[in-house]
């Protein structure tokens, strides 16, 4: 049991941060919710979740379990770190995620720097993922669930921090936590979960890009030899790999193998254009002394990680493939696992061209 350690919470008014709330005050801990107040300038249905209607649902939780609830308001810190970041990447022609920038930038940079200014010892969220010590470091390692394991998207938290960090759930599955939930009597134990981000309007994310003035236009979509084939509604509705909503009538299906934001194109190609053997990432964050001759990479959250040689250059690395990987795309997160640990990670900047 705990010696009463101050824990600041953050609850985002779903399931998975209130039952990780609940179990740290079943502990023993001396639990403060705390909520970011993300609201864009205009709230809609769809952005409210991150905005009043998550605070209403946190502070309902924290007065079920018993804790006081704080409100934080980071909006500002969410325009310029996550949303200004998210449209110049789409303007480039990469596929960001902003998830991963959230984290980085604002859940475990301003609200751990929050908490530590406020006398917490740790900053608790509702993560499927662990954090055990050996070998004299602290590792971050995959949840218990596999299916829910959200290792991916934390892998650019700095390993100084992961001492002040608390993953509760880590070896819950979510069926566990929604019977949790059930018997704290948690007013959110249905609440369904979002797969949208939380900052984009109803229209979708190309009108939030027009509205910060971002360039949307018609253009040509051309075969690798720049025939051109049909025409595309602007680069920023398309990703490696996309094959629906080409509207191109050919004898094999085709699938969009390049964006050349700066031309105004879209490149397609057939199914083996697609395949790469391998990609440069920069932006690394390692958990590990030094980067790894080989491990198992992800590059993209729902694909298996498969086996890489990996290559230190400069302040980026190489990663050549065992086999060619479908849809690699610039802009994504690549993570290197051995295992269950994360060994490092980084932004994917450039795909390895297949040879001929």
């Amino acid at each position: 049991m705990p010696s009463r350690e101050r824990v600041w919470v953050a609850i985002s008014g779903g399931v998975d941060s209130s039952v990780a709330a609940w179990l740290l005050k079943e502990r023993g801990y001396e639990v403060t919710g705390v909520t970011m107040r993300l609201a864009l300038r205009e709230e809609s249905a769809r952005t409210r979740r991150c905005g009043r209607d998550a605070i209403a649902d946190a502070a309902r939780v924290c007065e079920v379990i018993g804790i006081p609830h704080e409100t934080v308001d980071f909006s500002q810190a969410l325009e310029t770190e996550v949303i200004d970041k998210f449209v110049r990447e789409y303007l480039r022609g990469r596929t960001p995620n902003p998830c991963i920038d959230c984290n980085r930038s604002i859940k475990f940079g301003l609200l751990l720097a929050q908490a530590r200014a406020r006398g917490f010892r740790f900053l608790a969220t509702g993560h499927y993922a662990r954090i055990e010590e050996a070998g004299g470091r602290r590792r971050l390692l995959r949840g218990h669930d596999r299916s829910k394991d959200q290792t991916y998207f934390l892998y650019s938290i700095p390993a100084a921090d992961l001492g002040s960090i608390l993953f509760p759930l880590s070896d819950l599955t979510k069926g566990e936590v929604r019977e949790l939930a059930r018997q704290a009597s948690l007013p959110v134990a249905e609440k369904p979960e979002s797969q949208d981000l939380c900052f984009v309007p109803a229209g979708g994310y190309g009108d939030l890009i027009r509205e910060r003035g971002g360039a949307v236009r018609p253009g040509p979509i051309v075969d690798r030899r720049g025939r051109v084939l049909g025409e595309h509604r602007g680069t920023i509705h398309y990703t490696i790999g996309q094959r629906t909503g080409l509207k191109i009538s050919a004898p094999r299906p085709l699938y969009v193998t390049g964006i050349d934001a700066a031309g105004n194109r879209i490149v397609v190609g057939e199914k083996a254009e697609v395949r790469a053997p391998g990609l440069v990432a920069g932006g690394m964050n390692w958990f590990v002394p030094e980067c790894p001759p080989e491990a198992d990479v992800k590059i993209r959250y729902r694909k298996r990680a498969v086996p890489g040689r990996i290559t230190p250059d400069g302040e980026e690395i190489r990663i050549d493939f065992a086999e060619p990987q479908e849809a690699v795309t610039p802009g994504q997160a690549v993570v290197l696992y051995r295992g269950d640990e994360v060994l490092g990670g980084g932004v994917i900047d450039a795909v390895l061209p297949a040879a001929d």
